[in-house]
């Protein structure tokens, strides 16, 4: 680039993804004149995803603001929680966030997943044709313009990735409510309706059940049951309504 230089600073939260060398302060950049300052601030490492406010000398501008000669850029967070307009509040995984996606689902919240690897085009369409928010540790896929919406998933840890994403973006909560395994809703079932899904043992042991309207798979509060339930315990403690 050979243009006007402006000054950019990042907030802190989103030091990991800028050079070492821009995570305190604000520095140097040579724009071109003509590109947006969302594309300065993707060029420099951080997806629109993850970026709030564009404050420019004092004042919010658009991310189609096309940055001017002494500008000082401040890039701040994604307010908390997130508001995504448009749909009904409902999310897709990519192929690394399998155990996210089935923590989502016991929770009721609506969490599609792609168990394979089919690509980052292809999970970009299914994100806008679906109205998605699309959930990745993925940079190169949050940046892709087709996203309905999109967010990086910032650990490793499965507990820290939940508490992540409920945190974000505070989505009801309706725990039981969906098959773990596919998305679907659940149905109360007697036990007549899944005698074939489930053996003998099972059967004498247990008596209330329900199915998943959508794949057939039979849920009982079996031997994880305790283990699940922390789990919906400590969602609902911290994020329920």
């Amino acid at each position: 680039m050979n243009g006007p230089e402006i000054h950019v600073e990042f907030a802190p939260e989103l030091g990991m993804f800028v050079p070492p060398a821009r995570r305190t302060g604000a520095t140097a950049v040579v724009t071109d004149g003509v590109s947006t300052l969302g594309h300065v601030v993707e060029s420099l490492g951080v997806p629109l995803t993850e970026a709030g406010a564009l404050v420019v000398n004092g004042r919010p501008v658009p991310v189609s603001y096309i940055p001017a000669a002494g500008d000082t850029v401040d890039v701040r967070p994604v307010e908390r929680p997130q508001q995504v307009p448009g749909a009904p509040l409902r999310f897709l995984l990519d192929v690394h966030l399998g155990t996210l996606a089935r923590r989502l689902r016991l929770l009721g919240v609506d969490a599609a997943y792609e168990s394979t690897d089919i690509g980052d085009p292809a999970l970009a369409a299914r994100s806008a044709a679906e109205r998605r928010v699309m959930l990745s540790r993925d940079r190169g896929l949050l940046h892709r313009r087709e996203l309905w919406a999109g967010a990086f998933v910032y650990s490793t840890r499965p507990d820290d990735q939940l508490r992540d994403v409920l945190g974000r973006f505070a989505p009801t909560l309706m725990p039981w409510t969906r098959c773990t395994a596919c998305n679907g809703l659940l149905q109360e079932a007697t036990k007549d309706q899944v005698a074939d899904r489930i053996e003998d043992g099972t059967q004498r042991s247990y008596d209330v059940f329900a199915q998943c309207a959508q794949c057939g798979r039979a849920y009982w509060k079996g031997a994880h049951h305790d283990s699940l339930e922390a789990i919906v315990e400590r969602a609902l403690a911290e994020f329920g309504s």
